[in-house]
């Protein structure tokens, strides 16, 4: 049993009660709505480089910053925005990041929205999560050869800070990969 007495949770979560909360009640969920995928997809590219808990913390400020994260309202920015997001101190300033964020929002209109989009990324995983059985976070890949061909496919379609570890990162913390240790609590199968 851990200090919360939950049982042999993942030790990547530490002790902070952000992070375990985001852990027990989110992390690994499966997710199937489109937008919210997107919006994942899109933390997890600002998250390069850096703790998730960083992210984890400013999601909020995420949100008002990028109006809820409404890709067709996103999609519609330029430079003025781009300047304006460059001075918020509540998210990571980073010019790449928005800008990607900005022609991210572009290529999931052109795929069609959330549905086709939702469609398509539990298409990969033939619409249920993958399950792996590790025992130790050392077991736990950075990317996988699934995680390299989304990656390839995301950015074929025009995404850009989606690669294999973005994309891996993405797909366990949106269930599409159930990489929950064998014993934890929250591992739900």
């Amino acid at each position: 049993m851990d200090a919360h007495g939950q049982g042999n949770r993942c030790g990547w979560c530490g002790d902070d009660p952000l992070y375990l909360a985001y852990h027990d009640e989110e992390w690994g969920v499966p997710e199937h709505d489109g937008r919210a995928l997107w919006e994942k997809l899109v933390l997890d590219g600002f998250q390069a480089g850096l703790a998730w808990i960083t992210i984890l913390r400013k999601r909020e400020t995420f949100r008002a910053a990028f109006e809820g994260f409404d890709p067709a309202v996103i999609a519609e920015w330029g430079e003025p925005d781009v300047t304006r997001l460059l001075a918020d101190p509540g998210i990571v300033r980073h010019r790449g990041k928005i800008e990607a964020t900005i022609g991210n929002a572009r290529a999931f209109l052109e795929m069609g929205g959330a549905d086709p989009f939702a469609e398509r990324m539990w298409g990969y995983v033939d619409g249920a999560p993958l399950v792996n059985h590790f025992t130790t976070l050392a077991e736990v890949p950075a990317a996988t050869p699934l995680s390299e061909r989304v990656s390839k496919d995301l950015r074929k379609a025009g995404f850009r800070f989606v690669g294999p570890t973005i994309v891996y990162a993405w797909m366990q913390a949106c269930g599409l990969v159930n990489d929950h240790l064998v014993g934890c609590p929250a591992r739900r199968v």
